[in-house]
Protein backbone atom coordinates (compact mmCIF):
# COMPACT_ATOMS: atom_id res chain seq x y z
CA UNK A 1 0.00 0.00 0.00
CA UNK A 2 1.51 3.47 -0.99
CA UNK A 3 1.41 6.31 1.32
CA UNK A 4 -0.85 8.44 -0.07
CA UNK A 5 -3.31 5.22 0.11
CA UNK A 6 -2.72 4.89 3.68
CA UNK A 7 -3.24 8.42 4.33
CA UNK A 8 -6.26 9.02 2.51
CA UNK A 9 -6.97 6.11 4.33
CA UNK A 10 -6.31 7.70 7.84
CA UNK A 11 -3.78 4.87 8.48
CA UNK A 12 -0.64 7.05 8.66
CA UNK A 13 -2.18 8.84 11.03
CA UNK A 14 -2.21 6.22 13.33
CA UNK A 15 0.93 4.91 12.60
CA UNK A 16 2.20 8.35 13.81
CA UNK A 17 -0.03 8.33 16.83
CA UNK A 18 1.51 5.03 17.61
CA UNK A 19 5.47 6.29 17.08
CA UNK A 20 4.15 9.39 19.40
CA UNK A 21 3.33 7.50 22.03
CA UNK A 22 5.86 5.45 21.69
CA UNK A 23 8.42 8.40 21.69
CA UNK A 24 6.87 10.74 24.54
CA UNK A 25 6.54 6.82 27.26
CA UNK A 26 10.20 6.56 25.92
CA UNK A 27 11.26 10.05 27.21
CA UNK A 28 9.15 10.26 30.30
CA UNK A 29 11.02 6.64 31.36
CA UNK A 30 14.05 8.37 31.00
CA UNK A 31 13.42 11.27 32.95
CA UNK A 32 12.12 9.28 35.69
CA UNK A 33 14.92 7.39 35.87
CA UNK A 34 16.94 10.22 36.01
CA UNK A 35 15.62 11.80 38.53
CA UNK A 36 16.00 8.49 40.42
CA UNK A 37 19.90 8.49 39.70
CA UNK A 38 19.99 12.62 41.13
CA UNK A 39 17.80 11.32 44.29
CA UNK A 40 19.79 8.03 44.75
CA UNK A 41 23.44 10.34 44.04
CA UNK A 42 22.16 12.92 46.42
CA UNK A 43 21.72 10.71 49.08
CA UNK A 44 24.40 8.45 48.75
CA UNK A 45 26.73 12.32 49.02
CA UNK A 46 24.91 13.19 51.92
CA UNK A 47 25.19 9.74 53.54
CA UNK A 48 28.97 9.71 53.10
CA UNK A 49 29.04 13.97 53.81
CA UNK A 50 27.01 12.93 57.26
CA UNK A 51 29.40 9.88 58.55
CA UNK A 52 32.83 11.24 60.14
CA UNK A 53 34.32 8.85 62.37
CA UNK A 54 35.65 9.75 65.46
CA UNK A 55 38.76 8.62 64.41
CA UNK A 56 41.25 10.62 63.47
CA UNK A 57 43.34 7.94 61.52
CA UNK A 58 40.02 6.59 59.73
CA UNK A 59 39.35 10.13 58.56
CA UNK A 60 42.27 10.69 56.84
CA UNK A 61 42.64 7.04 55.14
CA UNK A 62 38.66 6.79 54.69
CA UNK A 63 39.41 8.59 50.65
CA UNK A 64 41.93 5.71 49.74
CA UNK A 65 40.73 2.41 51.32
CA UNK A 66 36.83 3.34 50.70
CA UNK A 67 37.61 4.26 47.01
CA UNK A 68 40.50 1.41 46.00
CA UNK A 69 40.29 -1.09 48.82
CA UNK A 70 36.60 -1.35 50.11
CA UNK A 71 35.76 -2.40 45.93
CA UNK A 72 38.36 -5.39 45.86
CA UNK A 73 36.14 -6.77 49.45
CA UNK A 74 32.48 -5.69 48.19
CA UNK A 75 30.70 -9.01 47.22
CA UNK A 76 32.95 -11.64 47.62
CA UNK A 77 31.67 -14.80 50.21
CA UNK A 78 34.42 -15.55 51.42
CA UNK A 79 34.30 -12.76 53.89
CA UNK A 80 30.83 -13.38 54.80
CA UNK A 81 31.42 -14.56 58.42
CA UNK A 82 33.59 -12.20 58.90
CA UNK A 83 31.45 -9.31 57.83
CA UNK A 84 28.67 -10.40 60.61
CA UNK A 85 31.12 -10.67 63.08
CA UNK A 86 32.33 -6.86 62.69
CA UNK A 87 28.50 -6.37 61.87
CA UNK A 88 27.65 -6.85 65.35
CA UNK A 89 30.88 -5.26 67.03
CA UNK A 90 30.53 -2.45 65.23
CA UNK A 91 27.07 -2.10 65.88
CA UNK A 92 27.75 -2.52 69.87
CA UNK A 93 30.56 -0.41 69.08
CA UNK A 94 28.04 2.33 68.06
CA UNK A 95 29.83 2.50 65.02
CA UNK A 96 27.04 1.91 62.94
CA UNK A 97 26.83 4.93 60.88
CA UNK A 98 30.75 5.23 60.89
CA UNK A 99 31.78 2.19 59.33
CA UNK A 100 30.76 -0.81 57.15
CA UNK A 101 31.86 -4.19 57.66
CA UNK A 102 33.60 -3.96 54.36
CA UNK A 103 34.75 -0.73 55.43
CA UNK A 104 36.65 -1.65 58.07
CA UNK A 105 37.71 -4.98 56.50
CA UNK A 106 39.51 -2.53 54.00
CA UNK A 107 40.62 -0.51 56.61
CA UNK A 108 42.65 -3.11 58.15
CA UNK A 109 43.72 -4.15 54.89
CA UNK A 110 44.67 -0.63 54.00
CA UNK A 111 46.83 -0.39 57.60
CA UNK A 112 49.00 -3.45 56.66
CA UNK A 113 50.52 -1.03 54.11
CA UNK A 114 50.06 2.61 55.88
CA UNK A 115 51.95 2.17 58.94
CA UNK A 116 55.25 0.62 57.39
CA UNK A 117 55.29 3.82 54.77
CA UNK A 118 54.63 6.08 57.84
CA UNK A 119 57.58 4.51 59.70
CA UNK A 120 59.90 4.17 56.85
CA UNK A 121 58.62 8.07 56.44
CA UNK A 122 59.90 8.65 60.00
CA UNK A 123 63.11 6.81 59.69
CA UNK A 124 64.07 8.52 56.14
CA UNK A 125 63.61 12.11 57.58
CA UNK A 126 65.27 11.38 61.01
CA UNK A 127 62.59 11.33 63.08
CA UNK A 128 62.77 8.16 64.38
CA UNK A 129 65.63 5.07 64.50
CA UNK A 130 64.47 1.98 64.01
CA UNK A 131 65.38 -0.79 62.31
CA UNK A 132 63.89 -2.15 58.82
CA UNK A 133 62.48 -5.51 60.29
CA UNK A 134 60.89 -3.22 63.24
CA UNK A 135 58.98 -1.04 60.78
CA UNK A 136 58.06 -3.96 58.46
CA UNK A 137 56.50 -5.51 61.32
CA UNK A 138 54.30 -2.54 62.27
CA UNK A 139 52.23 -3.87 59.46
CA UNK A 140 50.85 -6.39 62.10
CA UNK A 141 50.31 -3.60 64.10
CA UNK A 142 48.71 -2.04 61.37
CA UNK A 143 46.25 -5.38 60.95
CA UNK A 144 45.16 -5.36 64.54
CA UNK A 145 44.79 -2.12 65.49
CA UNK A 146 41.54 -1.48 64.29
CA UNK A 147 39.89 -4.38 66.39
CA UNK A 148 41.68 -2.84 69.27
CA UNK A 149 40.06 0.02 68.60
CA UNK A 150 36.37 -0.83 68.52
CA UNK A 151 36.67 -3.60 71.59
CA UNK A 152 38.18 -0.31 73.34
CA UNK A 153 35.04 1.37 72.26
CA UNK A 154 32.93 -1.74 73.03
CA UNK A 155 33.87 -1.65 76.83
CA UNK A 156 33.68 2.20 76.84
CA UNK A 157 30.04 1.86 75.70
CA UNK A 158 29.31 -0.98 77.97
CA UNK A 159 30.27 0.88 81.15
CA UNK A 160 28.33 3.76 80.52
CA UNK A 161 25.35 1.65 79.91
CA UNK A 162 25.85 0.18 83.23
CA UNK A 163 26.25 3.34 84.61
CA UNK A 164 22.80 4.67 83.10
CA UNK A 165 21.17 1.18 83.87
CA UNK A 166 19.83 2.59 87.32
CA UNK A 167 18.50 6.11 87.24
CA UNK A 168 16.45 4.75 83.74
CA UNK A 169 15.03 1.74 84.89
CA UNK A 170 14.08 3.88 87.79
CA UNK A 171 12.64 6.44 85.96
CA UNK A 172 10.74 3.67 83.67
CA UNK A 173 8.98 2.53 86.40
CA UNK A 174 8.13 6.18 88.39
CA UNK A 175 6.94 6.26 84.89
CA UNK A 176 4.66 2.95 84.25
CA UNK A 177 3.25 3.15 88.24
CA UNK A 178 2.23 6.86 87.55
CA UNK A 179 -0.13 5.64 84.73
CA UNK A 180 1.84 5.64 81.58
CA UNK A 181 2.10 2.66 79.38
CA UNK A 182 5.24 1.04 78.66
CA UNK A 183 6.00 2.61 75.38
CA UNK A 184 5.03 5.85 76.87
CA UNK A 185 7.40 5.27 79.56
CA UNK A 186 10.16 4.99 77.15
CA UNK A 187 9.66 8.32 75.50
CA UNK A 188 9.29 9.94 78.98
CA UNK A 189 12.77 8.13 79.35
CA UNK A 190 13.98 9.64 76.00
CA UNK A 191 12.80 13.03 77.00
CA UNK A 192 14.22 13.57 80.36
CA UNK A 193 17.60 11.57 80.43
CA UNK A 194 20.72 12.30 80.22
CA UNK A 195 22.21 11.47 77.13
CA UNK A 196 23.65 8.22 76.95
CA UNK A 197 24.24 5.23 74.26
CA UNK A 198 20.87 3.18 76.45
CA UNK A 199 18.98 6.27 75.73
CA UNK A 200 19.86 6.52 72.61
CA UNK A 201 19.15 2.52 71.95
CA UNK A 202 15.85 3.17 73.70
CA UNK A 203 15.14 6.13 71.02
CA UNK A 204 15.79 3.85 68.09
CA UNK A 205 13.70 0.92 70.06
CA UNK A 206 10.80 3.73 69.97
CA UNK A 207 11.36 4.19 66.53
CA UNK A 208 11.25 0.28 65.03
CA UNK A 209 8.07 0.22 66.96
CA UNK A 210 7.17 3.61 65.09
CA UNK A 211 7.32 1.67 61.64
CA UNK A 212 5.45 -1.67 62.35
CA UNK A 213 8.12 -3.77 64.85
CA UNK A 214 6.58 -5.65 67.63
CA UNK A 215 7.70 -4.69 71.20
CA UNK A 216 9.34 -7.70 71.98
CA UNK A 217 11.02 -7.75 67.89
CA UNK A 218 12.12 -4.00 69.02
CA UNK A 219 13.47 -4.89 72.42
CA UNK A 220 15.48 -8.03 71.31
CA UNK A 221 17.01 -6.05 68.86
CA UNK A 222 18.42 -3.37 71.13
CA UNK A 223 19.59 -6.16 73.27
CA UNK A 224 21.46 -7.50 70.33
CA UNK A 225 22.79 -3.81 69.32
CA UNK A 226 24.18 -3.57 72.42
CA UNK A 227 25.30 -7.10 73.67
CA UNK A 228 25.42 -7.09 77.41
CA UNK A 229 24.39 -10.00 79.47
CA UNK A 230 23.01 -7.61 81.91
CA UNK A 231 20.74 -6.11 78.64
CA UNK A 232 20.36 -9.57 77.55
CA UNK A 233 18.57 -10.83 81.12
CA UNK A 234 16.84 -7.42 81.80
CA UNK A 235 15.13 -7.50 77.98
CA UNK A 236 14.49 -11.40 78.51
CA UNK A 237 12.67 -10.08 81.55
CA UNK A 238 10.44 -7.64 79.94
CA UNK A 239 9.26 -10.15 76.93
CA UNK A 240 8.49 -13.43 79.74
CA UNK A 241 6.39 -10.56 81.62
CA UNK A 242 4.88 -8.84 78.39
CA UNK A 243 3.64 -12.54 77.42
CA UNK A 244 2.57 -14.11 80.38
CA UNK A 245 0.57 -10.34 81.24
CA UNK A 246 2.80 -9.19 84.42
CA UNK A 247 2.26 -6.35 85.70
CA UNK A 248 5.48 -4.26 83.83
CA UNK A 249 5.41 -1.85 86.62
CA UNK A 250 6.32 -4.38 89.78
CA UNK A 251 9.15 -5.88 87.18
CA UNK A 252 10.75 -2.61 86.37
CA UNK A 253 10.36 -1.26 90.36
CA UNK A 254 12.43 -5.19 91.29
CA UNK A 255 14.57 -5.34 88.10
CA UNK A 256 16.01 -1.84 89.59
CA UNK A 257 16.48 -2.96 93.26
CA UNK A 258 18.28 -6.23 91.51
CA UNK A 259 20.08 -3.79 89.39
CA UNK A 260 21.30 -1.41 92.39
CA UNK A 261 22.39 -4.43 94.71
CA UNK A 262 24.58 -5.33 91.64
CA UNK A 263 25.93 -1.78 91.11
CA UNK A 264 26.64 -1.83 94.92
CA UNK A 265 28.50 -5.49 94.38
CA UNK A 266 30.84 -4.16 92.05
CA UNK A 267 31.49 -1.27 93.85
CA UNK A 268 32.76 -3.65 97.08
CA UNK A 269 34.46 -5.55 94.50
CA UNK A 270 36.44 -2.68 92.66
CA UNK A 271 37.20 -1.35 96.49
CA UNK A 272 38.44 -4.65 97.33
CA UNK A 273 40.78 -4.96 94.28
CA UNK A 274 41.92 -0.94 95.00
CA UNK A 275 42.80 -1.74 98.19
CA UNK A 276 45.33 -4.90 97.25
CA UNK A 277 46.77 -2.82 94.55
CA UNK A 278 47.54 -0.19 97.14
CA UNK A 279 49.71 -2.43 99.24
CA UNK A 280 52.30 -2.31 97.03
CA UNK A 281 53.30 1.19 95.97
CA UNK A 282 52.42 1.91 100.35
CA UNK A 283 55.27 -0.96 101.08
CA UNK A 284 57.96 0.39 98.71
CA UNK A 285 57.49 3.86 99.51
CA UNK A 286 55.38 4.76 102.02
CA UNK A 287 56.56 2.48 104.55
CA UNK A 288 60.09 3.19 103.89
CA UNK A 289 59.28 7.13 104.39
CA UNK A 290 58.06 6.69 107.33
CA UNK A 291 60.21 4.64 109.22
CA UNK A 292 63.16 6.73 108.15
CA UNK A 293 61.47 9.79 110.02
CA UNK A 294 60.66 7.45 112.83
CA UNK A 295 64.24 5.60 113.80
CA UNK A 296 66.59 8.34 111.72
CA UNK A 297 67.01 10.39 114.65
CA UNK A 298 67.94 7.46 117.28
CA UNK A 299 70.69 5.90 114.62
CA UNK A 300 71.91 9.56 114.31
CA UNK A 301 72.37 9.63 118.09
CA UNK A 302 74.28 6.29 117.64
CA UNK A 303 76.54 7.31 114.92
CA UNK A 304 77.38 10.81 116.56
CA UNK A 305 76.70 10.17 120.38
CA UNK A 306 78.40 14.04 120.66
CA UNK A 307 76.15 15.15 118.55
CA UNK A 308 75.86 15.87 114.93
CA UNK A 309 79.33 17.84 113.67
Amino acid sequence: MSIPDAVARGEFVIYVGYALTFVSAYILARMIMAEQEAIAAQEQLEEKEGRESSNKLVRITRPFFSQYVVPMIRGKKFWDNRRKMYRRKLISAGLKRDLTPDEFIAFKFFNILFFPLVGGALKAGGFIDVSNWLILGSGAAGWFYPDFWVDGLIKVRHKKVINAMPFIVDLLALSTEAGLDFIGAIQKVVEKANPSPLVEELEQLLKEIKVGASRQEALREMASRIDMSAINSFVAILISADQMGASIGKILRQQSEQIRNERMLRAEKAGAAASSMVILPVVLFIVPAVMLMIFGPFGLSFIYPQGVP
